[in-house]
């Protein structure tokens, strides 16, 4: 008998790899990532940090940045 059931369960997720930046805090870089990648991407199911850096100007951080990994369901008809 064949399971009419099975890709009811199954999916397909995407990652993508994208770099956030803020003047204030890496916290609020990886949410413009996210932010950005919810223009054109539907069913984000979460983000994962790899790696935060900065850009320092007259001995400062002026600029905070966060590579992300965005994983989003991707849709079958």
């Amino acid at each position: 008998m064949e399971d009419t059931h099975e890709n009811e369960h199954t999916s397909v997720v995407k990652v993508v790899e994208l770099i956030g930046s803020s003047p204030n805090s890496w916290e609020e870089a990886t949410a413009h990532a996210v932010e950005a990648a919810a223009q054109t991407v539907r069913n984000i199911k979460g983000v994962d940090v790899k790696r935060c850096t900065a850009k320092v100007a007259n001995n400062k951080i002026v600029e905070y940045r966060a590579v992300v990994k965005i994983a989003f369901i991707v849709e079958r008809e």
